[in-house]
């Protein structure tokens, strides 16, 4: 959820500095603006700055410079916005006036903070304070946004300090609509807490006084997110009422983003309650609002939760589409506003790549009593030897993922080939040899953060060239595909099949010793030391 910005607050006529005319003309343009006729508004804060120029009225001009530099900064006009603030700063500052100058400075930051550049938003906002001296509702704005800045990068202690002191603020100087918004932002942080009670009593005192000042976007935000709190804490049936309630506000705004988010949370109640079509119907009316807004945040996290869905219902091959869609979304994300801790975003969705892989891989092998566990095995022999080869963090996590779907391709192999108790007919091996080939083939639409393909397609090849499906040689073979390729050999040797029964360690030991022209020098050692050394 994004958090609501604070930037400028009712207009300052000053009937005393210039042009009485433009000062009222001001005043006129907010409440254009305040009540939606952004456009309106947005051409009278045009003509008050002609006016106020012409009428040498430096602060009527900066604070419609300052006002309209928010709209068009909305409009993705960014370069255009940040120069008239720029404006509005410098001409408070010639006409002395520290408050305005404070306000420009205030904007100027979160144009800062919305951009990505966090070190010079929060020094902005610093300096905003020092020229606030001890007016309250404007040190309230500033404490307020250094403590979204520190939400956003993780520093919930600090963010919680900067909102108790915008709070205090907002209450000396009787701005309700200031303490609405803290409370929301206090709702947020003690959810990323985990202070779920804490997190229920804000959004309760913040949509209060939302109804109070009839302020109904963020009533809806407070249902909505409070809604997420308790479907995190399990009350499925008061989070889908209040996400309902939420997305009836947001449908009769026209907030097309919010809507996705009220969305989501909706198909997450579905699925954790056990109705799949409303879930995965919710869920994609949750992508397709936030593609339509561009929000890359909402898409990617709205795509996670539909792939959680497809992997429970056993749909693995369309939940890893959606995982890598998701993936290449998070990583086109800029530290924003909406964000908080991308690194932590990653992390959930990574975890849940590794889950549907993980699963995918051992129903391939759940019908066959010999084999269960051959995955998980190899995975775990394969992160190993891949980490006394000195491979990345990375890297591991590539031969990890290869190992859990290197047999993938076995879902084709006839069951009465998989499992025959005797010798293979050549005939018979000639299909077998087919499986890295076909597991390539299942996962062609599938796009993973790690390069695994090559695991899956390569995983039988020998260093000696005497390997299947392409009999590559040498370093033609990926490390990867010979590090699960060794392993695989290994568990295979250790394990009881249909054929045969598991060998004693040193027999295989000494079968591999006598093999160890299949695998490069250096794997082979490393698989020594990781796996064979006590």
């Amino acid at each position: 959820m994004a958090h609501p910005l604070h930037s400028s607050p009712a207009a300052r006529p000053d009937p005393d500095s210039g042009s009485r005319r433009a000062a009222e003309l001001l005043a006129e343009a907010v409440t254009e603006e305040r009540a939606g006729r952004v456009a309106e508004a947005a051409e009278q804060y045009r003509l008050v700055g002609d006016l106020a120029a012409a009428e040498g009225d430096r602060r009527t001009e900066s604070e419609a410079c300052r006002r309209l530099s928010v709209i068009l900064h909305h409009r993705n006009e960014r370069e255009r916005a940040r120069a008239l603030c720029s404006r509005s700063q410098d001409l408070a500052r010639s006409a002395g006036d520290t408050v305005l100058a404070a306000e420009a400075l205030n904007v100027l930051a979160g144009f800062d903070f919305e951009s990505g550049a966090m070190d010079s938003a929060r020094a902005r906002y610093h300096q905003a304070l020092e020229l606030a001296g001890e007016l309250p509702r404007l040190r309230g704005r500033v404490e307020q946004n250094l403590g979204i800045l520190a939400n956003v990068q993780g520093d919930h202690a600090g963010a919680v300090s900067h909102y108790r002191r915008s709070l205090d603020a907002f209450e000396r100087s009787g701005d309700d609509r200031g303490r609405a918004i803290v409370y929301h932002n206090l709702g947020m942080v003690s959810a990323d807490r985990t202070r779920w009670h804490d997190a229920e009593r804000y959004y309760a005192l913040s949509r209060a006084l939302a109804r109070q000042l009839g302020d109904q976007h963020l009533e809806g935000l407070c249902l909505l997110n409070r809604a997420e709190v308790l479907v995190a804490r399990q009350r499925y049936e008061e989070g889908r009422a209040g996400a309902e309630q939420a997305l009836e506000i947001f449908n009769r705004l026209g907030a097309r983003l919010d809507k996705a988010d009220a969305y989501k949370v909706l198909g997450v109640v579905y699925r954790e309650t056990g109705r799949p079509v409303l879930a995965e119907s919710r869920l994609r009316s949750a992508i397709e609002q936030a593609v339509a807004t561009g929000s890359v945040l909402s898409e990617a996290e709205s795509s996670r939760e539909l792939a959680r869905l497809l992997q429970a219902l056993g749909r693995n091959q369309e939940a890893l589409q959606l995982l890598g869609a998701a993936h290449r979304l998070f990583g086109r994300l800029d530290a924003r506003v909406d964000l908080v801790d991308v690194a932590g975003k990653v992390a959930q969705l990574e975890e849940t790549y590794t889950a549907v892989v993980r699963e995918w891989g051992q129903s391939i092998e759940s019908s066959d009593s010999y084999t269960f566990g051959h995955c998980e095995r190899v995975a775990g022999y394969g992160v190993a030897v891949a980490r006394a080869l000195g491979l990345d963090a990375t890297g591991q996590t590539t031969v990890r993922m290869g190992a859990y779907l290197h047999d993938l391709g076995k879902v084709r192999v006839p069951h009465e080939i998989l499992n025959k108790p005797g010798p293979l007919t050549p005939e018979e091996f000639e299909v077998i040899k087919q499986h890295p080939v076909w597991g390539l083939e299942l996962l062609a639409t599938v796009h993973f953060p790690w390069d695994i393909k090559p695991i899956i397609h390569w995983h039988h090849e020998k260093y000696d060239g005497t390997g299947y499906p392409e009999r590559l040689k040498g370093e033609e073979i990926p490390l990867g595909a010979q590090i699960i390729c060794i392993v695989d050999v290994y568990d295979a040797l250790t394990t009881s099949r249909s054929y045969r029964g598991a060998l004693p360690r040193e027999e295989a030991v000494r079968r591999m010793e006598a093999s160890r022209h299949w695998w490069q020098p250096d794997v082979y050692r490393a698989f020594h030391e990781a796996v064979l050394t006590p």
